[in-house]
């Protein structure tokens, strides 16, 4: 059975294109979760700064202990920082990602109708 070309259009342009448009959405969401490492940042959140981390000396020296104490918090708030900045970071992508994939998503799907507004609006100008 034959179709219309007009119908065939309307279920490629509502039906189908949408759809692909969503998996490539969906491709560029998982994309940037790895990208930025999201859930492994989470998880290492305050582990030491490319491990970084001093052992504990043998012994009673305080003034040692101490010192490698602070260092290893030092590394441990380094970081915490770091991988604060880069899920602030990941977030911000993810929230562009969600914007713009809409953004394009209505602008396909209402796409036909600022065509035809733009054809209307020229032929009056002329």
């Amino acid at each position: 059975m034959t179709n219309n070309i007009i119908i065939t259009w309307f279920f490629w342009h509502f039906y189908e294109a949408p759809i692909f448009l969503l998996g490539v959405w969906k491709n560029f969401i998982g994309f940037s979760v790895e990208l930025f490492s999201t859930p492994l940042l989470l998880k290492t959140f305050f582990s030491p700064w490319r491990k970084y981390n001093w052992s504990y000396p043998r012994g009673l020296d305080v003034g040692k202990i101490l010192e490698t104490f602070t260092s290893n918090l030092f590394s441990r708030l380094l970081g915490a920082l770091v991988r604060t900045g880069l899920i602030i970071g990941g977030v911000l992508f993810q929230v562009f990602i969600l914007v713009a994939g809409l953004a394009v998503l209505v602008g396909w799907i209402c796409l036909p109708a600022i065509c035809l507004a733009g054809l209307l609006f020229f032929l009056r100008i002329i």
